[in-house]
């Protein structure tokens, strides 16, 4: 039987498009997940699944091999089950028998054709293909492209059997695995389209593609031959998902209020003390109206400082010293900051820079900083500037989201002895700026592409100096590296878990930088919306949400 879009959902996207009236008439029948993404999107393609934008709505298109669950457990998705071989340099993956393409005029008779061990040989092919230049591209560094037998280190053995062969043992690749860089597409598909795949996606996902006009609408329909079941129930349960482009928060927040929006992610200024209060919980004037959420989050924000003295920027800043860097550490108050600027909001970074949520992260043991200002007088003193006298003033380089933090850590030093000159750039001056160490102070935070804690110790390894990798402090360290090294390869997880905890205790001695806050998801939603799973990737899946439909007059 040909799998093609029901009239009824057809005219569905016709409502959709045309008028909020006829949305709301359709709503009475079909149940349209709404958000808006003030962000926008760049690409529906994977290979371009970098911002947090994107990566949601390609994980509503598109699967690959493994997925993660709400734990962080990596999970079988196309990939039925697998096996490591034991020196851990071969993945054998045995995949579904059942899954397919969407639909589309290219494939026979238009419909979806089933999915080939090969189409992710194509897929990982593509993601590394110097002519696609995907940001993703780095996941497949550690391939064996040695083998002769093999495409560059990925094996279709079958139509449902795929091994992927590694250079050496890299124990978080599974779940490098389960970014959505790795979905699958169909081959014949991207080279119809070419660099135009971006706007005509055809995935394996709960939802396919149907209407995109940038910066104004983008529809996604139910997926009516989805392989994944939640217990007997076919998925999804909702029949289509509706992204708008308000780039205004304020004006994001109040539609969601007016029940325009369905959902709300993050917490902005704009609107922060009206929906919360002090202590991070809905007002009262919103309790019984909407949902609150709030759970881990893998993203750390700190203040990156450069550390390198062979680079002019650093022989004659006060900052090459570390004792400096560690009185800057001790200065501030974290906590009284997380509660004046985000309602509490956040967890305060005392220990390293590892974030709350990480698998392992109360194995770690690490000892960071918290508020003491006397300590940051001692520092003082032994650097050579007693009560900060002498000491030139250090400027600090943010962007506009981020000057209020900033501000109160300026305000919060001068009080004992420390002058710091905040100066505001654009995000993209800003970016550009910290990746060539074109400033020595800088506000950053990094998000976990994959859960394991090497993601965040890989930014201090020597030789991931930036720009062409993420170190954009330079720091170097002969012991840290040798740990890191150490680590790569260690397949005892409680091991490997020892030698994280060691590598963030030098880093929070060495201070090349200063941690902040370990970040938290906040996400509103209204009453008739259930199913939302809460994860610390902070990844939005809507395979499982319901929506009910409104009561009948």
């Amino acid at each position: 039987m040909k799998r093609l879009i029901t009239i009824s959902t057809s005219l569905l996207i016709v409502c959709l498009i045309h008028s909020c009236g006829d949305v709301q008439k359709a709503e009475q029948t079909k149940t349209v997940f709404r958000y808006n993404e003030s962000a926008g999107i760049t690409s529906l393609d994977p290979a371009f699944s970098r911002s947090i934008e994107n990566i949601w709505a390609v994980n509503q298109l598109f699967n690959g091999l493994v997925q993660m669950d709400d734990k962080l457990n990596v999970k079988p998705c196309i990939a039925k089950s697998w096996e490591i071989s034991d020196d851990g340099l071969v993945y054998t993956f045995h995949l579904r028998n059942d899954v397919f393409f969407h639909d589309h005029v290219i494939f026979k008779d238009s419909v979806g054709r089933k999915v080939l061990a090969s189409d992710f040989v194509n897929s990982f092919l593509r993601l590394t293909s110097p002519e696609i230049t995907s940001p993703g591209e780095w996941i497949f560094n550690n391939i064996d492209k040695s083998l002769k037998s093999s495409y560059l280190g990925f094996v279709a053995t079958n139509d449902t059997t795929l091994q992927i062969y590694l250079q050496k043992t890299f124990p978080p690749f599974l779940g490098l695995l389960t970014m959505q860089y790795c979905s699958v597409i169909p081959e014949e598909i991207a080279d119809f389209y070419g660099n135009d795949f971006r706007n005509h996606p055809i995935g394996t996902g709960p939802f396919q593609f149907k209407i995109w006009k940038e910066n104004e609408k983008l529809i996604l329909v139910k997926n009516n031959n989805y392989f994944e079941k939640d217990g007997e129930n076919t998925l999804p349960y909702l029949d289509a998902v509706s992204i708008s482009f308000i780039k205004d928060r304020q004006s994001s927040f109040l539609e969601f209020i007016k029940g325009n929006f369905d959902f709300l992610s993050g917490i902005d200024g704009t609107y922060k003390d009206d929906v919360l209060s002090k202590e991070g919980k809905l007002n009262n004037k919103y309790i019984g109206k909407i949902n609150l959420d709030i759970h881990p989050y893998l993203k750390t924000d700190y203040l990156g400082i450069v550390v390198d003295d062979q680079l002019d920027i650093v022989k004659n800043s006060p900052l090459k010293l570390k004792a400096i860097r560690q009185a800057i550490n001790y200065g501030f108050d974290r906590q009284k900051m997380i509660g004046f600027l985000r309602n509490n909001i956040g967890k305060a970074a005392t220990e390293g820079f590892i974030p709350k949520g990480m698998p392992g992260y109360d194995k770690f043991n690490v000892k960071g900083y918290t508020y003491n200002p006397d300590m940051t007088r001692e520092l003082l003193t032994a650097a050579g500037f007693p009560e900060g006298k002498g000491l030139p003033d250090i400027k600090l380089v943010t962007t506009s989201m981020y000057l209020d933090l900033c501000e109160f850590i300026q305000s919060e030093l001068k009080e004992v002895g420390i002058h710091l000159k905040v100066e505001v750039l654009s995000p993209a001056i800003h970016s550009e700026m910290v990746a060539r160490q074109g400033v020595n102070f800088f506000r950053k935070s990094w998000v976990a592409d994959y859960p394991d804690a090497e993601n965040y110790l890989a930014l201090f390894y020597s030789k991931n100096f930036a720009p062409e990798g993420p170190n954009y402090t330079h720091f170097k360290n002969a012991k840290f590296d040798d740990l890191y090294e150490q680590a790569q390869t260690e397949t005892d997880e409680q091991k490997r878990y020892e030698y994280y905890g060691l590598m963030d205790q030098i880093i929070i001695e060495e201070s090349p930088i200063v941690p902040l806050y370990y970040d938290e998801a906040v996400v509103f939603y209204h009453n008739n919306i259930s199913g939302l799973s809460s994860n610390p990737l902070n990844l939005l899946s809507l395979k499982k949400v319901k929506k009910a439909l409104p009561a009948k007059p």
